[in-house]
């Protein structure tokens, strides 16, 4: 009866014509409603990084326009002061957020997940170095950036003369170690220990006088990273075998890392103006950008050919063959840390926002990202070793020099040990480049060249390198989350054959049996014969 109801409703209404049309309607505008909702919730979801591009274009149609009004030096400086206050405000976190994740992510990690991500990690950043550095030196004797380019000079080019003082391999390798156990923590927040040189007279026995360099320690404007994170490392592991007692300190660390995550969602929303800032008035600074692009254009081709190829096929091959997950997916969740890597050159000035996106957007564990990031910023420089290596293959070429195998081994090697210690801020490498050049025995003059394009060249250096500290977190990310799964299956496999044993031992055993009939009767008995059955 109720069937034959509604047919006779609904032909009812099909006859006459007015419960269809507002039905139809409603339908209609549920869907458009439900569009209008999903669209909303895409720009919600994706506002910073839509924003962040479009500072970036924004930074670029600024920059050409401005080029042309004439501004003077000052009047530059008043045009970067937006994007003076976020670099500001992004190295004012660094010191905190690199300490106290370190320190939780060691703390929450046991002795021996420590050891074998550590391990992991070790293989990776050295491994993908090397591989950089390869790629770099045979896309150097390829595309050849310095052939026929001797008549270069810096005056032609009106660029500075001002070149980094170099240093003796040795010295640069021992102020390595050296900065890893500073003497003053405090004084390591601000300050690194850095070799120079002082010449003093010497008179020897047969009377002639001669000039003697000797190495003087000194301490140079500049945060001390890697003694920092080796601190905060051992540090993390201390207080993990103090158990119970460290437990106030590890919550101490951990509150102060989430608090100063705050913060950086907060710094974040003002990346975008700052990016546009910072682009449009490096664009304005340069004199002559077309001379530079045409006199150093296979140069800049060949640095960034390099990048490219590690960065978009090399590194996400990598992470494919060791997840068999797509990496594309897995890099798209990071737009926002590469558009701030590219606008600010600086890997330490982008751990925040990485660190943060990576998180959230594509789900890697709080203890690994933690753990990883700030020591893949510290030395981990895939982009940085592209870079090095070709600098120096272009500077042998500038000088007609052709390099010997012993010299190319010398390069990858130098180039790999030397990107660990390299300062993670604008222009930190060109100092490596003059370590590897007096490593080779190649004059250190023509440094000015790669300053004069450094500007260029560093933003997708900068971009690997992050890339290459996301994708490596990606990896142990993965790795951990199998090994977990494993024990947990591992577990439920013992659970199972335990109850198994038991139920046949309950079966099989006459007193087990026993056992539980006399629970049995003693449960149905009243108080007094349990007493009198105890």
């Amino acid at each position: 009866m109720e069937e034959e109801a509604a047919g006779a409703e609904k032909a009812g209404s099909g006859r006459n014509g007015h419960a269809e049309g507002p039905a139809a309607a409603e339908a209609a505008a549920g869907r458009a409603g439900g569009r209008l909702r999903g669209c909303r919730g895409f720009l919600r979801r994706n506002a910073l990084v839509l924003l962040t591009v479009s500072g970036v274009v924004a930074g670029v149609a600024l920059g050409a326009g401005v080029r042309g009004a004439g501004l003077g030096p000052a009047q530059v400086a008043y045009l970067a002061f937006p994007g003076e206050l976020l670099l500001r405000m992004l190295r004012m976190v660094i010191l905190p957020l690199v300490v106290c994740s370190l320190v939780s992510g060691a703390a929450s990690l046991d002795t021996r997940s420590l050891g074998r991500l550590g391990g992991i990690a070790l293989a990776y950043f050295l491994g993908t170095t090397l591989l950089a550095s390869g790629l770099a030196v045979a896309l150097g004797f390829i595309v050849r950036p310095g052939a026929g380019a001797s008549a270069l000079n810096a005056p032609g080019l009106g660029l500075p003369g001002a070149v980094p003082a170099s240093k003796e391999t040795v010295d640069s390798f021992l102020d390595l170690v050296r900065n890893l156990f500073p003497a003053n923590l405090v004084a390591a927040a601000f300050q690194t220990y850095a070799t120079e040189y002082k010449m003093v007279l010497r008179n020897t026995t047969s009377g002639n006088v001669t000039w003697e360099k000797i190495p003087v320690g000194t301490e140079i404007e500049g945060m001390n990273i890697l003694g920092l994170v080796l601190f905060a490392l051992v540090l993390g592991v201390a207080l993990k075998k103090l158990g119970q007692e460290g437990e106030d300190l590890i919550r101490f660390f951990n509150s102060f890392n989430e608090a100063t995550m705050v913060l950086v969602s907060w710094i974040m929303w003002y990346v975008p103006i700052g990016i546009m800032f910072l682009v449009g008035s490096k664009i304005v600074e340069m004199e002559d950008i077309m001379l530079l692009v045409t006199s150093l254009g296979k140069y800049i081709f060949a640095s960034i050919l390099g990048h490219f190829i590690h960065g978009g096929i090399i590194l996400p091959l990598i992470y494919f063959a060791s997840t068999r997950q797509n990496p594309y997916r897995f890099l798209l969740g990071l737009i926002t840390p590469f558009a701030t890597a590219f606008a600010t050159c600086s890997s330490s000035a982008t751990l925040p926002s990485m660190i943060k996106c990576i998180e959230e957007n594509n789900g890697v564990d709080k203890r690994i990202s933690r753990f990883i990031l700030p020591i893949g910023a510290t030395v981990n420089m895939d982009g940085a070793a592209i870079f090095q290596c070709m600098a120096a293959v272009f500077i042998a070429q500038l000088n007609n020099v052709d390099l010997n195998p012993g010299q190319i081994f010398t390069i990858l090697v130098t180039a790999t040990a030397s990107s660990v210690g390299a300062a993670g801020i604008p222009a930190g490498g060109v100092l490596t480049i003059a370590i590897i050049l007096e490593a080779i025995g190649l004059p250190t003059n023509d440094l000015s060249l790669i300053l004069a394009v450094d500007w260029i060249v560093d933003r997708t250096t900068t971009v690997v390198n992050v890339e290459g500290d996301a994708l490596g977190a990606g990896i142990l990310n993965y790795l951990n989350e199998k090994e977990r799964k494993q024990k947990e299956q591992e577990l439920k496999e013992v659970s199972v054959e335990a109850i198994a044993n038991s139920k046949s031992e309950g079966e099989t055993s006459p007193l087990v049996t026993h056992k539980n009939q006399v629970s049995n009767t003693s449960s149905t008995a009243d108080p007094e014969s349990k007493e009198s059955v105890l």
